[in-house]
């Protein structure tokens, strides 16, 4: 009985053993297979790094303003008797656009007429007498001077009943109706918002440091995201002779055509004063730039260090940006001019990596590009 369980542990720790073996031989050549493992290449695009002159920009944030822009409002108190215009509308100068109740008015000059006529009346009739001499001077000097206070009188009215009907100041297009018919309202209570669409100024602030840099004429571009990839150009207008004793910015102020009526008064935009020098810039696409909150990086294309291999690797390193143009970035630092860079594909790759180029599928980039879309 001892010798039958000895001989079954033997035969059981040989299995055992004979099975370990196996497995140890199977991990050896999986651990074998996975250390000269290869990823197949991965496909991207790419540019090389190169150097353009850019021209030299002061970027700032502005204001969009109207060059003629008023809350039109009446100068005396009444009820409003006639509306003439609708919300959003496009008016010329002098259209009529409210009118008060001028009643009371209409009565009082039509006194005031009856009076200037029995005025004129009796000062002809005084200058007739006092030709004959009848009448001494001071009768005929009495009768034309109240022939002319019955004139004025009638005139004050007259312009009452003017500034009880109100018009368009000038040109352009009304904002929201603010005033309902029948309506009893104030002197200086806002009736419609009135802005002339062009051209609109835009009012931005700059450094005291850039104040030799600027001159009236400058080109100035603006974006805004109500139009994402539309650049708007203007010129500056005009540079305040102060600058602000808080921060000692400079206020500058640029016009801009409006021809197409996008830019709203109120809005806010990105502007770039265009300087007349330029400079050189190391620059890439955009597309190859991997941003994060460490840092922006790129994939830089090198030959592989291994002479067995035929395929590209590709090295991550990171970089310092400078400005934005068109579909292109400047680099500041972290990348020599002639290097290639992957422009696309770069979100699944890492150091080491190998790739393969193929630049035939991606749009070329441009320093004024033009969406489909846009």
């Amino acid at each position: 009985m001892t010798r039958k369980l000895f001989v079954g542990i033997v035969i059981v720790v040989v299995v055992a053993g004979a099975l370990a073996a196996v497995k140890t031989m199977q991990i050896r050549t999986m651990m074998a297979f996975g250390a000269s493992f290869a990823p197949p290449p991965e496909t991207i695009s790419s540019a090389v790094a190169h150097e353009e002159k850019w021209p030299e920009t002061l970027p700032a944030v502005g204001s969009v303003s109207a060059a003629q822009g008023v809350l039109v409002s009446p100068e005396i108190a009444g009820t409003v008797s006639e509306i003439a215009f609708d919300s959003g509308a496009t008016v010329k100068q002098g259209d009529l656009l409210v009118r008060l109740n001028t009643a009371s008015e209409a009565a009082q000059l039509q006194a005031a007429e009856a009076q200037v006529e029995l005025a004129r009346l009796n000062a002809e009739r005084a200058r007739q007498l006092r030709a004959d001499k009848t009448v001494s001077q001071s009768e005929l000097d009495t009768a034309e001077a109240t022939l002319k206070q019955a004139q004025a009188n009638a005139e004050s009215i007259r312009a009452t009943i003017d500034k009880k009907t109100i018009r368009a100041p000038f040109a352009g297009r009304l904002g929201l109706r603010l005033v309902n018919l029948g309506e009893q309202v104030e002197a200086g209570k806002a009736i419609v918002s009135l802005q002339s669409p062009s051209p609109m100024f835009v009012d931005f602030s700059l450094p005291q440091q850039n104040l030799s840099q600027l001159a009236t004429g400058l080109k100035v571009l603006a974006t805004t995201d109500a139009y994402p990839g539309k650049k708007f150009e203007g010129a500056v207008a005009a540079i305040n002779p102060d600058l602000d004793t808080a921060s000692r910015s400079l206020r500058v102020r640029a016009q801009f055509a409006n021809t197409d009526e996008l830019l709203h008064g109120g809005m806010f935009v990105q502007v770039e004063v265009i300087l007349p020098d330029e400079k050189p810039a190391l620059v890439i696409p955009s597309t190859a730039l991997l941003s994060a909150p460490y840092g922006d990086s790129i994939f830089v294309i090198n030959t592989p260090t291994n002479a067995a291999s035929t395929n590209l690797v590709v090295q991550q390193k990171f970089i310092r940006t400078g400005r934005s143009y068109g579909d292109f970035v400047s680099v500041e630092s972290g990348l020599k001019a002639g290097e290639k860079v992957a422009t696309a594909g770069i979100f699944k790759l890492r150091s080491g990596m190998a790739v393969i180029e193929n630049n035939e599928l991606v749009p070329p980039a441009s320093e004024t590009p033009t969406p489909p879309n846009n």
